[in-house]
């Protein structure tokens, strides 16, 4: 794994064509993805290498809105300052897990070899606003990646439950 991390390119533009999001996979290949980081994750206390090499990764479990099913979908890590927040490049349609945090907020957070409960706070309206306009400005993968499209990034604040 360290070879790995040694061997890990920082991507410090969203157009960066060796940027994970980039690269073309086959439909075997993206079917187990998330599978393999989590196993990966789990094994070596919240470190994995490959395309993440080096990268703050979380796990996040949310309940399915539909099915009731736990979910697991490894996340980058972000901050500001000790608020520990999470978003995610977006297509045409916001990913399961943001829908899954606003039906059932309650979640759990795996980040390096720590597992807490937590909850999942999507901001919306003005805190929103205010949240994004900082987050896109420290943040230039998300800033490129929400120039371009027209739906406005996920932004998850998750809080650890104390006591």
């Amino acid at each position: 794994m360290d070879s790995n991390a040694a061997d890990a390119k920082e991507i410090t533009s969203y157009d960066d064509p060796d940027a994970p999001w980039n690269r073309e996979y086959s439909a075997e290949e993206m079917a187990g993805w998330n599978d393999g980081v989590v196993r990966e994750f789990r094994e070596n206390n919240g470190r994995v290498g490959g395309d993440y090499a080096g990268a703050t990764l979380l796990l996040l479990t949310t309940t399915g809105a539909k099915s009731g099913k736990q979910h697991v979908v490894p996340l980058g890590a972000l901050y500001r300052d000790d608020v520990l927040y999470v978003s995610s490049f977006i297509e045409d349609r916001y990913p399961a897990w943001v829908h899954n945090a606003k039906a059932d907020p309650r979640v759990t957070i795996e980040l390096g070899g720590e597992k807490f409960a937590a909850t999942a706070e999507v901001l919306t309206g003005a805190e929103y606003d205010e949240f994004a306009a900082w987050a896109l400005a420290e943040n230039s993968l998300l800033a490129e990646y929400q120039a371009k499209v027209d739906k406005p990034l996920p932004l998850v604040v998750l809080t650890r439950i104390t006591g």
